[in-house]
């Protein structure tokens, strides 16, 4: 493709949920970070490679006794609050814009703890009451 010559009126889709299966014996609570494992299913984000940020639970979902993709569940996109980390792993207004890696499905940490945690999203901001990540 050439780089435009004109005005281009270039589709656009608002979203701001998906829904993903729900891995094999997996409960995931409602308002927790979801990551998608390399199967494509939805599981709590944990200190684990290889996943990848989705957002926020937007309900319960109980595959405890279930095989994948016997429930799916929603997950909220955007930009939500979550617990900080602490010590060497404290998140700071000098991170925002960063990335930030997922710790448990609560908790974002400023590093990936030597390739041991997955990117779950952008650092928005940071307060007295934890980081504000944006998913997309």
């Amino acid at each position: 493709m050439t780089a435009l010559a004109a005005n281009r009126n270039t589709p656009r889709i608002e979203r701001n949920k998906r829904v993903f299966p729900v891995a094999a014996a997996t409960k995931i609570y409602a308002g927790a970070q979801v990551g998608v494992n390399a199967s494509g299913n939805a599981v709590p984000i944990t200190t684990a490679t290889g996943l990848k940020g989705a957002g926020r639970a937007a309900h319960l979902a109980d595959n405890s006794g279930g095989v994948a993709g016997a429930i799916d569940i929603e997950v909220e996109i955007g930009t939500f609050r979550f617990e900080n980390s602490a010590a060497a792993d404290l998140i700071t207004k000098a991170d925002i814009g960063a990335d930030a890696y997922g710790v448990d499905d609560q908790t974002v940490a400023k590093t990936s703890a030597t390739n041991t945690r997955s990117i779950v999203g952008k650092i928005h901001d940071v307060d007295d009451q934890g980081v504000w990540v944006t998913y997309s």
